[in-house]
């Protein structure tokens, strides 16, 4: 009987990773055993997959413990994921958690839920960092318009700031076929479109042999579905092969998020990072002649230990030449274990959150120029719901965020859609072409 099953409640914390990971750590239940409830519903088990990229990551997983411990007292509360494997005893101290799973652990939670009831002391499950080295596939399901793909995992780059290799482990990757595969059982449920997501998305192929590439070659060829877009690339990984298979059309869309962190060669040096703001604006500008109209987003990270107000100018000026769609803003917080930790230098908390909120009009600026550049164009719209009067949201192509009155059973549907004005509920009203 229904009522007879254990309800769980899943809440994911973080990127598109985790929500990838989320929804196939979830079907490893049993269904003789689970239902699957929302998250703001009575559930008997609730798990929470966490972020720790920053210490508002870590602050936010403790509020929502807070809220689920004072809403639902007799629950059993799990938390699993990044928080639970770089600070497992810190999560575990938080009162009313059961369970702390970390990063290999959770994806064999069944195993840890023979019994459902509370306990008298939080268990923790974690294995060490140099331990994780097996991919675990992972893909979103129950989404009728996009699904999130993983097609790599852990990273290899030890920038100064990152808590990632400790969190997650080496770069790894499954072979392509699987990838294909994978694709194929998405196909089977309907889904429109693939998002590839990874810790180091550019980095796929490193443990077979392949490429990513080679990857985006093979999923072209996977029926029914129209779509795809990579998550994110670095710079030095994001090749001329890869712009020009974009620039040629079928189902990979034009848009292209690049991580930057700093306009400064001065900074990215000391964050480690793999590149320098010239070889930045060099991919910036293939994919500007290649892609024309493409959406072009990037990372930011303000306060870095040692950015002067000379440094931080510098980064700004660079970002205003650059024919960028939008900006993905962080202020620098300090993560236990890195070596930036224990950098001289540290920007105050106050300058940190001035510079940000700078950058952030910065990219409200670029996000507005990018918008009336595609004011007037006709563009398909995947249409996400939800739908409200007929009014359904989606996205283009080049990811600018459309409200249409498409009217009812639109959701899911791929249609052609003219950009008229934009508003603020949304990035743009749009008109659904007959």
């Amino acid at each position: 009987m229904p009522d007879q099953l254990t309800r769980v409640a899943f809440h994911t914390l973080g990127c598109k990773l985790n929500f990838a990971e989320t929804s196939s750590i979830a079907r490893s239940l049993p269904e003789e055993r689970f239902r699957r409830v929302a998250f703001s519903e009575e559930a008997d088990i609730y798990v929470i997959n966490s972020c720790s990229v920053t210490d508002a990551a870590d602050r936010k997983c403790r509020q929502t413990i807070s809220r689920i411990v004072h809403r639902h007292p007799d629950a059993l509360i799990a938390v699993v994921g990044c928080y639970s494997q770089l600070d497992p005893h810190r999560v575990a101290s938080i009162p009313g958690v059961d369970l702390v799973l970390g990063s290999a652990e959770k994806f064999d939670i069944v195993r840890y839920l023979d019994n459902i009831r509370k306990r008298k002391a939080p268990e923790i499950h974690s294995c060490e960092t140099e331990s994780l080295t097996c991919f675990m596939p992972s893909w979103s399901i129950g989404d009728r318009t996009r699904s999130f793909l993983k097609v790599q995992d852990g990273c290899d780059y030890h920038c100064s700031y990152c808590t990632i290799p400790l969190a997650r482990g080496i770069s790894r990757n499954p072979a392509i076929a699987e990838c294909v595969r994978e694709a194929r059982e998405i196909a089977a449920a309907g889904v429109k479109e693939i998002v590839l997501t990874g810790v180091n998305t550019g980095d796929f192929g490193k443990s077979t042999g392949e490429s990513l590439a080679g990857l985006l070659k093979a999923l072209s060829g996977v029926k029914d579905i129209e779509r795809y877009r990579i998550s994110s690339i670095e710079p030095n990984l994001l090749t001329d092969e890869i712009i020009d298979m974009v620039s040629s059309g079928g189902p990979l869309l034009p848009h292209f998020h690049i991580p930057l962190q700093s306009g400064c060669n001065r900074t990215l040096a000391a964050m480690r990072r793999r590149y320098t703001r010239e070889l930045f604006a060099d991919r910036v500008e293939k994919i500007s002649q290649q892609v024309p109209m493409a959406g072009i987003g990037a990372d930011v990270i303000t306060g870095f230990p040692g950015e002067s107000d000379e440094d931080f100018a510098d980064t700004v000026s660079f970002l205003e030449s650059m024919p960028l769609s939008y900006l993905h803003v962080f202020r620098y917080s300090e993560r236990p274990g890195t070596d930036a930790e224990g950098l001289p230098g540290k920007v105050p908390h106050k300058t940190r959150e001035v510079r940000s909120k700078l950058l952030m009009r910065l990219s409200d600026s670029k996000k507005m120029v990018f918008l009336n550049l595609n004011i007037g164009r006709t563009m398909k719209v995947l249409f996400e719901g939800p739908e409200r009067n007929g009014i359904v949201s989606g996205f283009t192509p080049n990811y600018i965020r459309v409200n249409a009155d498409a009217g009812p059973g639109s959701t899911g549907k791929i249609l052609n859609v003219k950009l008229i004005h934009p508003t603020e509920e949304a990035e743009a009203w749009g008109v659904v072409e007959k």
